[in-house]
Formats: structure tokens, C-alpha cells, sequence
């Protein structure tokens, strides 16, 4: 049977073909042996991909994973997807080539703080500005796990590490103000920890069209064990974390029957961004009610500054932005489609007028 012989697939909304029947989260795991130190937070991100790729209703074979150099580049191994581990830093570079190039697969990037913030700094801020159909993971332990142990760009300033035995000097990034300053137009955050959290973000950056950046805090056992106690423990983690809702007003902090203790975020008149407040110190008009859909990036950093760089003491948790923009891939391909002109054209001598006098041409006498 010829391939114009076999049915059509059903196309998903991204063009993507979709799956015939139901699939399952052992569906997409591989028969390769997980290889991560014990108590690594990868673990619990691997099974919470492998969990939500099949409510995805995508085809397997029409998923790809990329992956650059570090622990958490392992992941294509131990996916049965298409995927590629590729060289440091240079996974979205690659992942715009395969979105560009293949419209029927949906691409996904994996990454940590130094692969993605170090060496590849340049590639992860040009796929975001260009906004190019990709979703990139960016496992955040704060350190180089894979080399054994080095500071890495999201480092506290102070860190003591094999590479900073003095304390490191360096000031870190905020990987969400970076995505948001190069107005990436899918930005979130979670926590490896959190299956529920952790699998909703998945599912909503997984369905946006465009780049989506999801920062995941990701416990590195060996190397920087703890370094997300804050935002973990029982005890701390409502002083902690400050969820972010689309459409509902940012509060946060344990308090008592009385709600006494509440905290909540309002507009800073200083500084012109945003600050925590006792929720009974503030009028109810003044608390700040999350807007993700804001096509204007700036409240959404301002929040994302509220991210304690030293301890993580506090942290926004969740979707800081979700807005459409045209994406680079689908520009590119109607250029194409355009820059064809007559080459789709069904008479032959109409396709070779128009490949032979489509471009500069001179007439010799």
C-alpha cells in the first residue's frame, strides 16, 4: 500500500497530528534505565512529563525533546519520543531549526540553570525574543551538578562551592526577569516537589503557541541539598510562596482564624514596582490582582523581583505570563510559501518561468 493509500491523521489545533486512541504514561517511558542520584528532583519531573504528555492527545513519533549538557539533559533517554542530546547551551538553537523546519512536531527543550544561563545565555534570550514554538524546561538547582559541584549563574552571591571556596562574588540571575525582559510570551515557575503545580504549568506552557519558559526549582541532593527548604517545609512554605493566579489578588502568608498575618502584594509608590504588605495595613482596592494576560511585560517583573536571590525565603510561584504574539516559525513559513509564488502552480512551465525568473535576473545583448 502507497502512502496515499493510509488515512489522514487528525490535526490538533498547533497542526500537530494528534493521537488515534487513548495513550498512557508508560506509553512514552523507555526501556532505558533512570540514571540520576538518589533523591535527584528530576525524578519527580520525569514522571510528571511522562504523566501529562499523553492528555496531550499528540502522536509519539510527533514529539521531540532536545536537550543540551548537564544532569538534566538525560531526560530524552528515558522518554520513547523523538529526542536529540545535543551540545552545551545550544539546544534552542537546534529546537528553532527542527520548529521551523517541521510544523507537525511539537518541541520540547531541556535545560538547567548553568546549560541554559551560562553558556547558552545567548540562544535561550533570542528563541524567547523570537518566540519560536518550543516549550524549554529549565531544571534550576542552583548549581553545577554534572561537573560536581561549581557555583553556577543562579548561585546565591556568598555560595562556597569547589570553584568559590572564598564565595562566590558573582551576582545571579533571576531566570524569570530574564525571560520576561526578553518578553518570552509564556513565563512560569514551580517546584519539582509539587505534582499537582508542577503538572498544570506543564499542561498550559505545553499548549501555548510560542516560546514557553517554565522554571523549575529542582533539589540537587549532593551538591546543594536543601537549597529550596524554604519554599518546601511545611512549616515555612505559606510565608514562602506567593501564588500567582490569573484574575485573583496575590496573597500569601499562614495566619490565624481571624486572618491575622495575611500578606499581600501592592503597587509600590517609591520604586514604582511592587512590595509585600500586612493584608490589615492596606486597603482591600489597593491589593494587586494578577494579571498573566497583560500584553505589557512590566507588572509581571516587578512581581518576579520579589524573588528572594539570597535563601529563597520567598518566592512567586506560577504563571507570571501567558499572552499571544505571532511566532517566528509560522512567519517564516508563510514567507516561504509566499517567496514560491508560482512554484505551486500545476503547470510545469509556469513552476519553471517562475523558478528561473523569481529572483535577479539579467538580460544579456
Amino acid at each position: 500500500m502507497s502512502t496515499a493509500d493510509l488515512p489522514m491523521p487528525t490535526l490538533g489545533t498547533t497542526g500537530v497530528p494528534t493521537a488515534d486512541t487513548p495513550q498512557t504514561a508508560k506509553e512514552f517511558t523507555s526501556d532505558q534505565e533512570v540514571r540520576w542520584c538518589p533523591g535527584c528532583g528530576d525524578y519527580a519531573v520525569l514522571k510528571a512529563v511522562q504523566s501529562f504528555l499523553p492528555t496531550l492527545g499528540l502522536r509519539r513519533e510527533n514529539i521531540v525533546f532536545v536537550s543540551g549538557i548537564g544532569c538534566s539533559s538525560r531526560f530524552p533517554y528515558y522518554l520513547d519520543t523523538y529526542g536529540m542530546h545535543s551540545i552545551h547551551g545550544r539546544a534552542p538553537a537546534i529546537a528553532t531549526g527542527i520548529a521551523t523546519a517541521r510544523e507537525d512536531l511539537s518541541v520540547f527543550v531541556v535545560t538547567g540553570d548553568g546549560d541554559a544561563l551560562s553558556i547558552g545565555g545567548n540562544h535561550l534570550i533570542h528563541a524567547m525574543r523570537r518566540n519560536v514554538n518550543m516549550t524549554i524546561l529549565l531544571f534550576n538547582n542552583r548549581i553545577y551538578g554534572l561537573t560536581k559541584g561549581q557555583y553556577s549563574p543562579t548561585s546565591e552571591t556568598g555560595k562556597i562551592t569547589k570553584s568559590t571556596p572564598m564565595g562566590s562574588v558573582d551576582h545571579p540571575f533571576n531566570p524569570v526577569s530574564l525571560a520576561l525582559g526578553a518578553e518570552a510570551t509564556f513565563v512560569a515557575r514551580t517546584i519539582d516537589s509539587d505534582r499537582k503545580h508542577l503538572t498544570t504549568v506543564l499542561e498550559a506552557a505545553a499548549a501555548h503557541r510560542g516560546t514557553s519558559l517554565v522554571e523549575i526549582y529542582q533539589n540537587c541532593p549532593i551538591f546543594n541539598d536543601g537549597a529550596f527548604d524554604a519554599i518546601k517545609d511545611p512549616d515555612t512554605a505559606q510565608d514562602a510562596i506567593i501564588p500567582l493566579v490569573h484574575g485573583e489578588q496575590i496573597r500569601f502568608g499562614a495566619h490565624d482564624e481571624h486572618g491575622r498575618g495575611t500578606k499581600v502584594i501592592v503597587r509600590d509608590e517609591v520604586t514604582g514596582g511592587v512590595r509585600a504588605a500586612l493584608a490589615s495595613e492596606v486597603d482591600e482596592s489597593q491589593v494587586l490582582v494578577h494579571d498573566a494576560h497583560n500584553p505589557d511585560p512590566t507588572v509581571a517583573f516587578a512581581i518576579s523581583r520579589l524573588t528572594d536571590s539570597g535563601y529563597l525565603n520567598q518566592s512567586p510561584i506560577g504563571i507570571f505570563r501567558q499572552v499571544d504574539r505571532a511566532t517566528y516559525d509560522d512567519q517564516a513559513r508563510a514567507q516561504v510559501t509566499t517567496a514560491r509564488g508560482d512554484l505551486d502552480a500545476d503547470d510545469p512551465q509556469a513552476r519553471l518561468a517562475s523558478l528561473i525568473g523569481g529572483g535577479d535576473t539579467w538580460t544579456v545583448v
